[in-house]
């Protein structure tokens, strides 16, 4: 396979001609430029409705300055602070973590418009909205101190049976009318948005698959350890297909300059935003790239440390599906440091939650909850660019 094929243009204009998730009903399209504002609107699951306006101008008649907590110190949580002081709309970042040292740590290179908290997770929070980048097993009492604090917030969380707790608190989140976006991070996160973007490509998707290569942290390591060694989660024809962990290689192509890497079946979020997202789509998988060594020792506790900060990533999601008449596949993909994509994601994400582009109550993946287009811009912008492969093996 021809790892050219992989060009960054899902940010050029024309790149997706005829079809733009920027279109509202009645054809135009309201983002200028992508497609140059023609064509019928896509079909897919709307996450802006009458029901829930007041959402967004509750937000935009709030304070112009506002404090967000990010909970987390670690790789991705004092990244998402440093973002979020940049931002226009946040005027302090409360960070808060357990560990003294990763705050003394972080505290050094962010400003004096922080404020460092070493504090227990799920206490009380005094903030506008909270980004929650704590470890596993810390994030649902988190998003419940902010549920019952009415604050809005967004989860960097990749663990698939946390996410599906956390997913659960959908009622409490609806009773406080506030939005909750899970998954928020480099996978999930940015895999769920270029699946968004993909399905306006199609007619009719019935099949998703996404892949993963690399870790952030050490939490992240952890979590991805660990998914090595239980049973997959993919939908498959109505009902939920468990596979064990490390079965099912497939050999596939990361962009530039991840490459090709083997992948393996995994305890993954992935598979169960993407099915809240589009339950209509019948298969919807997920694998990650790993090595022998990982394969065998993934039953095992970690015995050695993982490195602070994990080396370049990437991400790869295929929709495969009809267009008109013709059975296409289309792959989309990223490469980054995970820690760094999954900060860009989350700050992306709380910045749109805090300006009131975010209209969802509720729980829901950022499938659902934000616009493909011009989410894709944004992380552009940050560093993040995403991209489309065309060429043969496209599918492969």
């Amino acid at each position: 396979m021809d790892l050219s094929g992989w060009l960054v243009d899902l940010g050029r204009s024309g790149a997706h001609e005829g079809h733009c998730e920027g279109r509202q009903a009645g054809g135009r399209c309201r983002l200028g430029g992508c497609c140059g504002g023609h064509g019928p609107a896509p079909s897919r699951k709307g996450c802006r409705s009458d029901a829930v306006w007041w959402v967004a101008e509750a937000y935009r008649a709030g304070p112009a300055l506002m404090r967000v907590a990010v909970l987390g110190a670690g790789a991705v949580g004092s990244r998402v602070a440093r973002q979020l002081l940049a931002a226009d709309s946040v005027d302090q970042v409360l960070l808060r973590d357990v560990s003294s040292e990763r705050l003394a740590r972080s505290a050094g290179s962010i400003g004096d418009r922080v404020v460092i908290e070493h504090h227990p997770f799920p206490a009380t929070i005094d903030a506008d909205a909270v980004v929650v980048a704590s470890p596993r097993g810390t994030q649902l009492s988190a998003v419940e101190q902010a549920i019952s604090a009415g604050l809005p917030a967004v989860l960097v969380c990749d663990g698939l049976a946390e996410t599906v707790a956390i997913l659960k608190l959908d009622p409490a989140a609806r009773d406080a009318g506030i939005p909750v976006l899970v998954g928020a991070g480099f996978a999930p996160g940015l895999t769920c948005v270029l699946v968004a973007h993909g399905m306006s490509w199609f007619d009719e998707v019935d099949e998703i698959h996404v892949y993963k290569v690399g870790a952030g942290g050490p939490a992240c390591a952890l979590v991805h350890h660990r998914a090595l060694s239980r049973s997959s989660h993919d939908w498959r024809d109505d009902s939920w297909t468990r596979r064990p962990g490390g079965s099912g290689r497939e050999l596939c192509w990361f962009p530039e300059p991840v490459g090709p890497r083997d992948c393996y079946r995994a305890a993954l979020a992935d598979p169960v935003l993407l099915h809240h997202a589009f339950p209509e789509v019948g298969r919807i998988t997920s694998r990650m790239a790993a090595t022998r060594r990982d394969r065998l020792t993934a039953p095992m506790p970690m015995l050695t440390p993982t490195h602070a900060e994990g080396g370049t990533g990437a991400v790869r999601v295929e929709l495969r599906g009809r267009r008109g008449t013709a059975r296409e596949t289309l792959v989309l993909g990223a490469a980054e440091r995970p820690a760094v994509g999954a900060a860009a994601v989350a700050a992306t994400a709380i910045e749109w939650v805090l300006d009131g582009r975010v209209t969802v109550v509720g729980m829901a993946g950022l499938a659902e909850a934000v616009e493909p287009v011009g989410f894709l811009g944004e992380l552009a912008d940050r560093g993040l660019p995403a991209e489309v492969f065309e060429g043969d093996g496209a599918g492969g």
